[in-house]
């Protein structure tokens, strides 16, 4: 599994907003500067329906975006899962594990425990424990 720059970008943002949007609502034009990323990559990343979901956006001169739920209810899992469309390490597990060789394939339980590994990994950790790992969450 390789994570693409979507993923890690989403990610990233979710994390500046969730640090930031104590100060009100986060604009992209200043969450892009201090991850020095263009603006226009970060819209990209936002207009993902399951990230646009995750957030409530504001127009206007003090507008921008802060978290739909608390960090603490955002899991790494959610959010990559929501940039990327899957976290499977393999093909075969992608839409439910449908593999019509499962039953006689000697490596199927390898991969269905590594995505098991994965899956546990990143859904028990939230964006407010990554905030609290750095000493940087603000909210």
């Amino acid at each position: 599994m390789i994570v693409s720059t979507r993923g890690r970008y989403a990610l990233s943002i979710m994390l500046d907003i969730a640090e930031h949007q104590g100060d009100g609502y986060v604009s992209l034009r200043d969450s892009a500067q201090r991850q020095k990323v263009s603006k226009k990559y970060l819209e990209q990343i936002i207009i993902i329906p399951e990230v646009s979901e995750m957030l409530v956006s504001k127009g206007g001169k003090y507008g921008g975006y802060r978290l739909a739920r608390s960090p603490g209810e955002y899991t790494v899992g959610e959010v990559l899962r929501a940039a990327e469309g899957s976290i499977c390490p393999v093909s075969c597990l992608e839409g439910g594990g449908v593999c019509n060789h499962k039953e006689e394939c000697s490596v199927y339980p390898i991969w269905q425990g590594l995505d098991e590994v994965i899956n546990n990994y990143l859904d028990g950790i939230t964006l407010k424990d990554v905030l609290d790992k750095c000493g940087k969450e603000k909210i």
